[in-house]
Protein backbone atom coordinates (compact mmCIF):
# COMPACT_ATOMS: atom_id res chain seq x y z
CA UNK A 1 0.00 0.00 0.00
CA UNK A 2 1.47 3.72 -1.34
CA UNK A 3 2.59 5.40 1.32
CA UNK A 4 1.22 9.26 1.90
CA UNK A 5 4.53 10.04 2.85
CA UNK A 6 6.24 9.81 -0.20
CA UNK A 7 3.53 11.63 -2.15
CA UNK A 8 4.26 14.58 0.00
CA UNK A 9 8.15 14.09 -0.56
CA UNK A 10 8.94 11.32 1.89
CA UNK A 11 8.42 12.24 5.31
CA UNK A 12 11.04 9.39 6.74
CA UNK A 13 14.10 9.82 7.40
CA UNK A 14 17.12 7.43 9.33
CA UNK A 15 16.80 10.22 11.86
CA UNK A 16 13.71 8.72 13.19
CA UNK A 17 13.97 5.53 15.44
CA UNK A 18 13.07 1.75 14.13
CA UNK A 19 9.96 2.44 16.28
CA UNK A 20 9.10 5.55 15.03
CA UNK A 21 9.13 4.47 11.57
CA UNK A 22 7.12 1.49 12.55
CA UNK A 23 4.39 3.41 14.58
CA UNK A 24 4.25 5.79 11.23
CA UNK A 25 3.84 2.74 8.76
CA UNK A 26 1.27 1.58 11.16
CA UNK A 27 -0.85 4.41 10.84
CA UNK A 28 -0.37 4.83 7.15
CA UNK A 29 -1.51 1.96 6.51
CA UNK A 30 -4.61 2.02 8.56
CA UNK A 31 -5.91 5.24 7.10
CA UNK A 32 -4.88 4.46 3.42
CA UNK A 33 -6.80 0.97 3.82
CA UNK A 34 -9.97 3.55 5.18
CA UNK A 35 -9.44 5.90 2.09
CA UNK A 36 -9.23 2.84 -0.08
CA UNK A 37 -12.14 1.59 1.09
CA UNK A 38 -14.06 4.92 0.76
CA UNK A 39 -12.80 5.60 -3.08
CA UNK A 40 -13.92 1.84 -3.65
CA UNK A 41 -17.02 2.45 -2.72
CA UNK A 42 -17.83 4.93 -4.78
CA UNK A 43 -16.33 3.62 -7.88
CA UNK A 44 -18.63 0.09 -6.70
CA UNK A 45 -21.80 2.88 -6.54
CA UNK A 46 -21.06 4.63 -9.99
CA UNK A 47 -20.48 1.47 -11.86
CA UNK A 48 -23.64 -0.44 -10.07
CA UNK A 49 -26.27 1.84 -9.76
CA UNK A 50 -26.80 3.82 -13.45
CA UNK A 51 -28.98 6.11 -12.14
CA UNK A 52 -25.70 7.60 -10.70
CA UNK A 53 -24.44 8.25 -13.98
CA UNK A 54 -24.65 11.66 -14.38
CA UNK A 55 -22.14 14.44 -15.43
CA UNK A 56 -22.02 15.69 -11.96
CA UNK A 57 -21.01 12.00 -9.74
CA UNK A 58 -19.30 10.78 -13.02
CA UNK A 59 -16.44 13.82 -11.65
CA UNK A 60 -17.00 12.80 -8.49
CA UNK A 61 -16.33 9.08 -9.74
CA UNK A 62 -13.05 10.63 -11.80
CA UNK A 63 -11.62 11.61 -7.95
CA UNK A 64 -12.33 8.62 -6.74
CA UNK A 65 -10.41 6.53 -8.97
CA UNK A 66 -7.48 8.94 -8.87
CA UNK A 67 -7.46 8.52 -5.14
CA UNK A 68 -7.74 4.59 -5.60
CA UNK A 69 -4.48 4.36 -8.25
CA UNK A 70 -3.03 6.43 -5.57
CA UNK A 71 -3.54 3.95 -2.70
CA UNK A 72 -2.92 0.84 -4.43
CA UNK A 73 0.76 1.03 -5.40
CA UNK A 74 2.68 -1.41 -4.12
CA UNK A 75 6.80 -0.69 -3.75
CA UNK A 76 7.57 -4.02 -2.37
CA UNK A 77 9.54 -4.76 -5.93
CA UNK A 78 12.54 -3.03 -6.59
CA UNK A 79 11.59 -1.34 -10.08
CA UNK A 80 7.99 -1.13 -8.66
CA UNK A 81 9.79 1.53 -5.98
CA UNK A 82 11.06 3.82 -8.45
CA UNK A 83 7.61 3.60 -10.71
CA UNK A 84 5.80 4.12 -7.64
CA UNK A 85 7.31 7.23 -6.57
CA UNK A 86 6.43 8.72 -10.58
CA UNK A 87 2.35 6.82 -10.25
CA UNK A 88 1.54 8.22 -6.61
CA UNK A 89 2.91 11.67 -7.50
CA UNK A 90 1.13 11.75 -10.94
CA UNK A 91 -2.65 10.23 -9.11
CA UNK A 92 -2.26 12.76 -5.90
CA UNK A 93 -1.68 15.41 -8.61
CA UNK A 94 -4.72 14.42 -10.23
CA UNK A 95 -7.03 13.86 -7.31
CA UNK A 96 -6.32 18.05 -6.61
CA UNK A 97 -7.39 18.62 -10.01
CA UNK A 98 -10.12 16.79 -10.25
CA UNK A 99 -11.61 18.85 -7.03
CA UNK A 100 -10.92 21.88 -9.30
CA UNK A 101 -12.33 20.25 -11.99
CA UNK A 102 -15.89 19.97 -9.64
CA UNK A 103 -15.67 23.94 -8.54
CA UNK A 104 -15.44 24.72 -11.99
CA UNK A 105 -18.38 23.25 -13.21
CA UNK A 106 -20.49 23.79 -10.13
CA UNK A 107 -19.16 28.06 -10.55
CA UNK A 108 -19.66 27.91 -14.11
CA UNK A 109 -23.36 26.38 -13.73
CA UNK A 110 -24.83 28.38 -10.52
CA UNK A 111 -22.84 31.13 -11.16
CA UNK A 112 -22.35 31.99 -14.59
CA UNK A 113 -25.67 29.76 -15.49
CA UNK A 114 -23.80 28.05 -18.22
CA UNK A 115 -25.19 24.63 -19.35
CA UNK A 116 -22.34 23.66 -21.83
CA UNK A 117 -20.18 21.85 -18.36
CA UNK A 118 -20.73 18.29 -19.95
CA UNK A 119 -19.31 19.78 -23.81
CA UNK A 120 -15.84 20.17 -21.86
CA UNK A 121 -15.52 16.97 -20.20
CA UNK A 122 -12.22 16.24 -22.87
CA UNK A 123 -10.70 19.75 -21.73
CA UNK A 124 -10.92 18.38 -18.58
CA UNK A 125 -9.12 15.50 -19.04
CA UNK A 126 -6.54 17.16 -20.75
CA UNK A 127 -6.25 19.47 -18.37
CA UNK A 128 -6.22 17.09 -15.69
CA UNK A 129 -3.74 14.93 -16.91
CA UNK A 130 -1.96 16.30 -18.84
CA UNK A 131 -0.76 18.65 -16.14
CA UNK A 132 -0.29 15.74 -14.11
CA UNK A 133 2.50 14.23 -16.55
CA UNK A 134 4.24 18.04 -16.50
CA UNK A 135 4.32 17.83 -12.84
CA UNK A 136 5.45 14.45 -12.44
CA UNK A 137 8.29 14.80 -15.42
CA UNK A 138 9.24 17.87 -13.77
CA UNK A 139 9.48 16.22 -10.62
CA UNK A 140 12.29 13.69 -11.76
CA UNK A 141 14.66 16.67 -10.84
CA UNK A 142 16.80 15.87 -8.09
CA UNK A 143 15.28 12.15 -7.16
CA UNK A 144 16.29 9.27 -5.72
CA UNK A 145 13.56 6.34 -4.55
CA UNK A 146 15.11 3.84 -2.71
CA UNK A 147 13.70 1.23 -0.18
CA UNK A 148 14.04 2.22 4.05
CA UNK A 149 12.17 -0.49 5.07
CA UNK A 150 8.68 -1.08 4.08
CA UNK A 151 8.68 2.29 2.90
CA UNK A 152 9.55 3.59 -0.78
CA UNK A 153 11.83 6.73 0.24
CA UNK A 154 12.22 9.45 -1.83
CA UNK A 155 15.69 11.10 -1.00
CA UNK A 156 15.81 14.46 -2.38
CA UNK A 157 18.70 17.19 -1.90
CA UNK A 158 17.95 20.79 -1.85
CA UNK A 159 17.30 21.04 -5.69
CA UNK A 160 14.93 18.15 -5.43
CA UNK A 161 12.97 19.11 -2.67
CA UNK A 162 12.45 22.31 -4.36
CA UNK A 163 11.14 21.17 -7.48
CA UNK A 164 8.89 18.90 -5.18
CA UNK A 165 7.73 22.22 -3.96
CA UNK A 166 6.78 23.55 -7.36
CA UNK A 167 5.49 20.61 -8.98
CA UNK A 168 3.45 19.00 -5.81
CA UNK A 169 2.66 21.95 -3.01
CA UNK A 170 1.95 24.55 -5.98
CA UNK A 171 -0.98 22.82 -7.49
CA UNK A 172 -2.17 21.66 -4.40
CA UNK A 173 -2.64 24.96 -2.47
CA UNK A 174 -3.20 26.59 -6.00
CA UNK A 175 -6.40 23.77 -6.00
CA UNK A 176 -7.11 25.22 -2.58
CA UNK A 177 -7.23 28.96 -3.44
CA UNK A 178 -9.40 28.16 -6.53
CA UNK A 179 -11.92 25.87 -4.85
CA UNK A 180 -12.07 28.29 -1.58
CA UNK A 181 -12.70 31.36 -4.36
CA UNK A 182 -14.89 29.19 -6.41
CA UNK A 183 -17.29 28.25 -3.96
CA UNK A 184 -17.01 31.76 -1.80
CA UNK A 185 -19.09 33.21 -4.91
CA UNK A 186 -21.15 30.01 -4.87
CA UNK A 187 -22.31 29.95 -1.27
CA UNK A 188 -22.72 34.00 -1.78
CA UNK A 189 -25.38 33.82 -4.66
CA UNK A 190 -27.28 31.42 -3.24
CA UNK A 191 -27.62 32.78 -0.11
CA UNK A 192 -28.42 36.04 -1.55
CA UNK A 193 -30.95 34.54 -3.58
CA UNK A 194 -32.49 32.86 -0.55
CA UNK A 195 -32.78 36.44 1.38
CA UNK A 196 -34.30 37.77 -1.46
CA UNK A 197 -37.16 34.77 -1.65
CA UNK A 198 -37.52 35.74 2.04
CA UNK A 199 -37.97 39.05 1.34
CA UNK A 200 -40.26 38.69 -1.32
CA UNK A 201 -42.20 36.31 1.37
CA UNK A 202 -42.65 33.92 -1.77
CA UNK A 203 -43.02 30.75 0.75
CA UNK A 204 -43.17 28.38 -2.67
CA UNK A 205 -39.36 29.50 -3.56
CA UNK A 206 -38.10 30.05 0.00
CA UNK A 207 -39.14 25.65 0.55
CA UNK A 208 -37.96 24.57 -2.61
CA UNK A 209 -34.36 26.83 -1.56
CA UNK A 210 -33.96 24.41 1.72
CA UNK A 211 -32.45 21.40 -0.06
CA UNK A 212 -29.98 23.86 -1.74
CA UNK A 213 -29.22 25.29 1.65
CA UNK A 214 -28.41 22.13 2.63
CA UNK A 215 -26.13 21.01 -0.17
CA UNK A 216 -24.66 24.15 0.14
CA UNK A 217 -23.62 24.11 4.00
CA UNK A 218 -21.83 20.94 2.52
CA UNK A 219 -20.07 22.49 -0.14
CA UNK A 220 -18.42 25.31 2.23
CA UNK A 221 -16.89 21.94 3.75
CA UNK A 222 -15.17 21.26 0.32
CA UNK A 223 -12.42 23.25 -0.02
CA UNK A 224 -10.99 22.30 4.02
CA UNK A 225 -10.44 18.84 2.71
CA UNK A 226 -7.20 19.50 1.03
CA UNK A 227 -6.66 21.67 3.86
CA UNK A 228 -6.82 19.37 6.28
CA UNK A 229 -5.23 16.97 4.66
CA UNK A 230 -2.19 18.61 3.76
CA UNK A 231 -1.21 21.48 6.16
CA UNK A 232 0.78 18.95 8.45
CA UNK A 233 2.49 17.82 5.24
CA UNK A 234 3.23 21.01 4.20
CA UNK A 235 4.46 22.36 7.61
CA UNK A 236 6.79 19.24 7.55
CA UNK A 237 7.98 19.64 4.05
CA UNK A 238 9.13 23.04 5.42
CA UNK A 239 10.70 21.95 8.45
CA UNK A 240 12.75 19.45 6.52
CA UNK A 241 14.17 21.90 4.00
CA UNK A 242 15.33 24.06 6.68
CA UNK A 243 16.60 21.52 8.82
CA UNK A 244 17.42 18.36 6.54
CA UNK A 245 17.97 15.45 8.62
CA UNK A 246 16.12 16.41 11.62
CA UNK A 247 12.75 15.46 11.86
CA UNK A 248 9.85 16.06 14.32
CA UNK A 249 8.17 12.56 15.16
CA UNK A 250 4.61 14.16 16.23
CA UNK A 251 4.54 16.23 12.93
CA UNK A 252 5.66 13.59 10.91
CA UNK A 253 2.70 11.31 12.38
CA UNK A 254 -0.35 14.15 11.66
CA UNK A 255 1.89 14.38 8.44
CA UNK A 256 0.67 10.75 7.31
CA UNK A 257 -1.77 10.31 9.26
CA UNK A 258 -4.01 13.19 7.63
CA UNK A 259 -2.62 12.74 4.06
CA UNK A 260 -4.06 9.04 4.41
CA UNK A 261 -7.24 9.77 4.85
CA UNK A 262 -7.56 12.24 2.04
CA UNK A 263 -9.52 9.92 0.17
CA UNK A 264 -12.15 8.84 2.73
CA UNK A 265 -12.82 12.72 3.21
CA UNK A 266 -13.42 13.02 -0.27
CA UNK A 267 -15.69 9.89 -0.66
CA UNK A 268 -17.71 11.10 2.13
CA UNK A 269 -17.72 15.18 1.14
CA UNK A 270 -18.63 14.47 -2.70
CA UNK A 271 -19.89 10.79 -2.83
CA UNK A 272 -21.93 10.23 -0.02
CA UNK A 273 -24.84 12.52 -1.07
CA UNK A 274 -28.79 12.34 -0.84
CA UNK A 275 -28.66 10.22 -4.55
CA UNK A 276 -26.52 7.51 -3.40
CA UNK A 277 -28.08 7.23 -0.69
CA UNK A 278 -31.10 7.11 -2.09
CA UNK A 279 -29.73 4.20 -4.58
CA UNK A 280 -29.17 2.46 -1.73
CA UNK A 281 -32.10 2.50 -0.16
CA UNK A 282 -34.44 1.61 -3.23
CA UNK A 283 -31.75 -1.49 -3.59
CA UNK A 284 -32.22 -2.99 0.46
CA UNK A 285 -35.96 -2.20 -0.22
CA UNK A 286 -35.81 -4.76 -3.04
CA UNK A 287 -34.18 -7.36 -0.41
CA UNK A 288 -36.35 -9.40 1.88
CA UNK A 289 -34.82 -8.42 5.11
CA UNK A 290 -36.10 -10.76 8.48
CA UNK A 291 -38.29 -8.73 10.60
CA UNK A 292 -35.44 -8.15 13.17
CA UNK A 293 -33.61 -6.50 10.81
CA UNK A 294 -36.52 -4.40 9.36
CA UNK A 295 -36.64 -1.82 11.98
CA UNK A 296 -32.79 -1.08 11.85
CA UNK A 297 -33.19 -0.53 8.08
CA UNK A 298 -33.56 3.05 7.22
CA UNK A 299 -37.16 4.36 6.05
CA UNK A 300 -37.34 4.58 1.86
CA UNK A 301 -40.90 5.47 1.76
CA UNK A 302 -40.25 8.39 3.93
CA UNK A 303 -37.60 9.29 1.97
CA UNK A 304 -39.04 9.15 -1.63
CA UNK A 305 -41.69 12.03 -0.39
CA UNK A 306 -38.46 14.30 0.75
CA UNK A 307 -37.43 16.92 -1.76
CA UNK A 308 -33.94 15.64 -3.33
CA UNK A 309 -30.99 17.24 -2.03
CA UNK A 310 -29.21 19.91 -4.60
CA UNK A 311 -26.09 18.00 -5.41
CA UNK A 312 -23.41 19.01 -8.10
CA UNK A 313 -25.72 19.52 -10.66
CA UNK A 314 -27.68 22.75 -12.32
CA UNK A 315 -29.62 24.68 -9.74
CA UNK A 316 -32.66 25.94 -10.98
CA UNK A 317 -33.33 29.54 -10.96
CA UNK A 318 -36.85 30.87 -10.84
CA UNK A 319 -38.37 34.10 -12.04
CA UNK A 320 -40.06 35.54 -8.45
CA UNK A 321 -42.74 37.16 -11.27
Amino acid sequence: MVSAAQAAGGSLSLSLSLRDREILTSVNSVASSFSLLGSGFIVLCYLLFKELRKFSFKLVFYLALSVLWFYCSDPSIGFFCYAQGYTTHFFCVASFLWTTVIAFTLHRTVVRHKTDVEDLEAMFHLYVWGTSVVMTIIRSIGNDHRHLGAWCWSQTGRTGKAVHFITFYAPLWGAILYNGFSYFQVIRMLNNATRMAVGMSDRAYHLDARPDMKALNRWGYYPLILIGSWTFGTINRIHDFIEPGHKIFWLSLLDVGTAALMGLFNSIAYGLNSSVRRAIRERLDLVTWPETIRPWLPNSSRIRHQQQESELVSLKSQDPH
